[in-house]
């Protein structure tokens, strides 16, 4: 069964993912910068819909490569998490050439256990992708969140396809960036994943639509 993850900047979007049908829901912060750390309290609204909830964990927006100061804001971030109803993390560290920091990913994953966590977008500005997939893997990350290293997963989806086959179902690939009804057919025919991500957003505002997330239901089950 093909799964869709819904991307939740606001409360109104958590509520309408779940009435719409969307398997699991990413809450995050400032969509402008692709995704922050959300409010503990958008997190407790969240927790009243019984729907699979992962967390960003994301102090700022830029880049994902993070000081000392910033690592600890994450780990504080994780274990204040942790205690709410919540079911995985999202997040994902850089070392400063640009490859998977497999030190600290692995130290923010242990902190996390049991609960499962995605290595994010910053997959796709990593120097060597075949062998960052392979320190994903080895950090012990259950998914990956990449549009193909392009600027949307449906450029990039020669690359998902790639990566997907190097996988081998030891990690989910996960393409997201700029996945939508008018283009998830194609997507779906092209790399054949089990997970797709999405903010569902039509209009340019923050809350996703109603009738977007029906549609992509409906064509990746088509």
């Amino acid at each position: 069964m093909k799964k869709l993850e819904i991307a939740c900047f606001t409360n109104a979007s958590i509520q309408i993912a779940f009435e719409n049908g969307a398997d699991r829901i990413e809450l995050c912060d400032q969509m402008e910068v692709g995704g922050t750390t959300p409010s503990i309290e958008m997190v407790k609204f969240a927790s009243k819909f019984n729907i699979p909830k992962y967390i960003m964990i994301r102090p700022r927006g830029g880049n994902f490569i993070y000081s000392d100061v910033e690592f600890q804001i994450m780990k504080k971030s994780i274990l204040e998490f942790k205690n709410q109803n919540i079911n995985g993390f999202v997040f994902g560290l850089l070392t400063e050439d640009f490859q998977v920091d497999i030190a600290k990913n692995k130290e923010l994953i242990q902190l996390a256990h049991p609960l499962p966590c995605t290595f994010h977008r910053a997959f796709d500005q990593v120097i060597e992708v075949q062998q960052a997939l392979e320190d994903c893997i080895s950090c012990g990350f259950e998914n990956i969140l990449t549009s193909g290293t392009k600027k949307t997963a449906l450029e990039g989806k020669e690359f998902i396809k790639d990566l997907i086959q190097q996988a081998n179902n030891r990690i989910i690939i996960m393409p997201g960036g700029g996945v939508r009804s008018s283009n998830i057919e194609e997507l779906n025919s092209f790399v054949n994943s089990n997970w797709y991500h999405s903010a569902a957003i039509t209009d340019g505002y923050e809350i996703a639509n109603t009738e977007e997330i029906q549609n992509l239901k409906q064509k990746l089950h088509a």
